[in-house]
């Protein structure tokens, strides 16, 4: 059983011997090289390594490499971990105590490196909680739902175009189907090669699909990375597609935090790794990272000496690598500083949570993808699925929601923008128009990567020239079907393996979807196309 599944009894997958991580009996399986189990070296003798942020990414990097008798040190410049998904405490109005975040993120059952993180500290995921569907509403009146679309792959993406009102007969006949060939066998990495030279809009344009189908199913795919879709790169919305209809069985549904992330998820994490030794010090801003020829770097935090480590795992966002590298003069080559500077990252996004006097009406879903109203794109109903918010909805009679604005102008007026989503708010659930608020908080972000046209062949691998340090996060290049959340963790798993394997020890196992199309008949369609 591989590290991490302490407890767990998961269905095998036939064959391997190993566990299989969801209900997708094709799912792949990545062994790590052959190594022993763990570090023979002990103690003050056994390799130190620092891991740069205490994100999702860094805190995967850390597993793996404590698991294994490594003395990992994480450094996280915020008061909290968790990186995007952190939480931090905030005192309202009424006297209340509550938890503020970033926001909703959903935790797809494809997401297996991920979900395997958190087994760690909870075997059985009983944090997690599953919403009931995935609805999707335009303001023209379209509703579309996931709930009863089958999981398995063609069936998926058929039965979603038979139930969903966005697709008609006229449109079907009207779609450019050689031109949506690409979809049908979509193989990582040649994707990109193919369509990363392309923009999302413009593909789907080349497509045809109508206009409500493109907003409620596909903009979703490119808004979930706080993107335009006219500066998003194709191959990245075809590998969405890839991961959630064509290329797994697990589905579009998703399930979420039972509690704020703090208390579902960080700080049971944050208590097993340093019950293996880790040191998390939050609140430490790595300046600069110095790599030596004869191996090792020295990594300075602001207003404190440099301190020497066997290997350095960077696990910033866009913004916090490129600052990092380009106060680190000797940290990479030209060429790899070069593309560490063209990195890009995505517009701002709002997060504006409300806590509302009355509640939501009753038959509201818990989570609503928008599309149509303004810059809103999602609207969550917290107290339906969040322990601390219902607990605040019982006690007051009100309710607590959430409203998510993506890929906003960076030159937008913020108080507007943030009095336009509450406006928003009033036209999807009209019964909130009434509601006083309580209190509001709004959280404005642009730390996330872009991943614009063009751009695959100049994003960062988790290797970089120096043998000792290592880039872990969902801004780096992994080859794989993974995207989001799932990217930062199986790139974490990855630098972690890539050191691992310097000094002879067997990594992590992972697990992603499969690499290519799964229908051999929609290959074989596929391959009639591109002749």
């Amino acid at each position: 059983m591989p590290a991490g599944w302490p407890g767990a009894r998961p269905p095998r997958r036939r064959g391997t011997g190993v566990p299989r991580r969801g209900r997708d009996r094709r799912a792949e399986i990545l062994l790590p090289v052959p190594g022993s189990r763990r570090i023979g070296l002990i103690g003050s003798d056994a390799p130190r390594v620092a891991v740069v942020g205490g994100g999702i990414a860094g805190l995967a990097a850390a597993t793996g490499l404590a698991e294994r008798g490594v003395r990992v040190t994480v450094y996280e410049r915020d008061d909290q971990l968790g990186g995007r998904l952190a939480g931090w405490p905030v005192r309202l109005a009424d006297g209340s105590d509550a938890t503020m975040s970033r926001g909703f993120h959903a935790f797809f059952r494809q997401y297996y490196n991920l979900r395997g993180l958190l087994r760690r500290a909870d075997p059985g995921l009983s944090m997690l909680r599953a919403l009931p569907d995935y609805p999707l509403r335009h303001s023209d009146g379209l509703y579309d739902s996931f709930a009863k679309v089958p999981r398995t792959p063609p069936w998926s993406a058929l039965g979603f175009a038979a139930l969903s009102p966005s697709f008609g007969l006229r449109d079907a006949v009207g779609m450019n189907a050689r031109a949506a060939l690409p979809l049908l066998d979509v193989r990582v990495p040649d994707v990109h090669h193919a369509l990363d030279d392309v923009s999302a809009w413009d593909f789907l344009e080349g497509i045809g699909f109508p206009a409500s189908a493109r907003h409620l199913a596909f903009e979703v795919f490119s808004r979930s990375f706080f993107a335009d879709p006219r500066e998003l790169s194709a191959a990245e919305l075809a590998l969405m597609f890839h991961i959630y209809f064509l290329g797994s069985s697990e589905g579009l549904l998703f399930d979420v935090p039972a509690e704020p992330f703090p208390t579902a998820l960080w700080d049971p994490l944050a208590c097993y790794l340093t019950g293996l030794g880790v040191d998390l010090r939050t609140g430490h801003t790595v300046g600069t990272v110095t790599p030596h020829a004869a191996g090792g770097a020295d990594l300075a935090c602001e207003g404190r000496p440099a301190r020497r480590y066997d290997a350095v795992v960077l696990a910033l966002d866009a913004v916090g690598l490129r600052r990092l590298v380009d106060a680190s003069a000797g940290l990479g080559d030209a060429p790899w500083r070069r593309r560490v500077a063209r990195l890009r990252g995505a517009p701002p996004f709002l997060v504006s949570r409300l806590w509302l006097d009355r509640p939501v009406a009753a038959d509201r879903p818990g989570f609503l993808g928008t599309s149509g109203y303004g810059g809103l794109d999602n609207v969550s109903v917290l107290d339906r699925w969040e322990g601390e918010a219902a607990r605040w909805a019982r006690r007051t009679g009100g309710s607590v929601v959430e409203l998510h604005a993506y890929a906003v102008d960076p030159g937008a007026d913020r108080i507007r923008e943030q009095k336009d989503l509450l406006a928003q708010l009033h036209r999807v659930y009209p019964e909130t128009g009434a509601a006083r608020i309580v209190d509001e908080r709004h959280e404005w972000r642009a730390d996330c990567p872009l991943f614009t046209v063009g751009s695959y062949r100049d994003r960062p691998t988790v290797r970089t020239p120096h043998q000792d340090v290592m880039v872990a996060g969902d801004l780096v290049r992994t080859d794989l079907p993974v995207a989001l959340m799932e990217r930062a963790a199986t790139s974490g798993f990855l630098a972690a393996n890539a050191l691992l394997e310097r000094w002879g020890v067997r990594g992590q196992t992972l697990w992603t979807v499969p690499a290519r199309g799964r229908s051999a008949v929609l290959r074989a369609l596929a391959s009639r196309g591109g002749a």
